[in-house]
């Protein structure tokens, strides 16, 4: 066999091998196909923090970590001894305005009713004799028997005596009347406010045992017994494992078919069994989050989105940190 025959048949057996190695590849790649990709997230769950308007020193916690609770179950009580204080004086100051705004409403006492009665008579009576000794010395006068001068004396007391039953007359109406109607209305007002504080305070005192307003899991509990705590300051936290969810973070190369309204399928490992979810929620995580550079290519960036998924039907033991395989 000639060298030249031997280099051609070198020639096809290299080509026939990378011949079988491609179609092999081709093989295996339409026949094996590409591992699915897999976006993990996990369960969240709405929380809610117990904390108190007022500052105090924890009396007692009636839960434990872990206990359900339902609306209106007491879950602390807190020791605030200056709330108590308030309180007495908020009902020291109401008790004050009140009796104020009885005293302008009854007006003046019935003695002091009984004496302005008793001046008027008295300034009546005398009156009436001034008035009959002015007609007679005024018969004298005209008779010539009496001067000018004791003439008007006499009227000048007439006139004296006028005006003493008029103010007599202004003192009685004053005191069956009692207080000005401003009087009334600044008594009304200084007890109203009074009434205000009571309510303030008493709504302190309501804050001072906390009650739960959702029903739901005691999640964490952060004083111990004793302890003081401020102003807002959280005691506990609850979980309201009603509303539950999934959190995922996905490239938006991953977006192609999944948009508010999606239906998922996502695998709980914890309990080797999948749950049907619905997606309500997509936004961007911004720069700062997760992303894939692809610039070295030439290429562009790929941002990651926050998905959230309610699920669909319960699966029994769902809990907020187990993880969620959607492929």
């Amino acid at each position: 066999m000639s060298a030249k025959t031997q280099h051609r048949n070198i020639l096809y057996a290299i080509f026939g091998f990378v011949c079988v190695v491609i179609l092999m590849g081709l093989i295996g790649f339409f026949a094996l196909g590409r591992d699915p990709e897999i976006i993990q997230g996990q369960v969240e769950v709405s929380e809610y923090r117990v904390s108190s308007k007022v500052p105090g020193r924890i009396l007692e916690i009636r839960v434990k970590e872990g206990d359900f609770v339902k609306v209106g179950d007491t879950l602390a009580v807190i020791d605030a001894p200056e709330v108590r204080a308030k309180m007495n004086q908020a009902r020291g100051a109401e008790e004050g305005a009140s009796a104020l705004d009885q005293m302008a409403r009854n007006g003046a006492r019935k003695e002091q009713v009984q004496g302005a009665y008793q001046l008027l008579q008295k300034a009546k009576a005398g009156l009436e004799i001034a008035e009959k000794s002015y007609n007679r010395v005024q018969r004298l006068y005209d008779e010539g028997v009496m001067s000018e001068q004791k003439r008007d004396e006499a009227f000048a007391n007439y006139k004296a005596m006028e005006a003493t039953c008029a103010a007599a007359q202004s003192q009685y109406d004053m005191a069956v009347n009692g207080a000005r109607q401003e009087e009334k209305l600044a008594a009304q007002a200084q007890l109203s406010r009074a009434r205000g504080a009571v309510e303030e305070v008493t709504s302190y005192l309501g804050e001072t045992v906390q009650l739960a307003q959702m029903e739901g899991e005691v999640s964490s509990i952060y004083p111990k017994v004793g302890e003081l705590v401020g102003t807002g300051s959280p005691i506990m936290t609850i979980s309201m494992m009603q509303d539950l969810w999934g959190t995922f973070n996905v490239r938006e190369d991953q977006l192609n078919d999944i948009k508010v309204g999606t239906e998922l399928t996502a695998y709980v490992p914890a309990f080797d069994k999948e749950v049907k979810m619905k997606v309500y929620y997509m936004k961007d995580q911004g720069s700062y989050a997760v992303w894939k550079a692809t610039k070295s290519r030439g290429q562009y960036d790929l941002k990651t989105f926050e998905v959230k998924a309610r699920p669909t039907e319960k699966l029994e033991g769902l809990r907020p940190g187990m993880s969620l395989i959607v492929r």
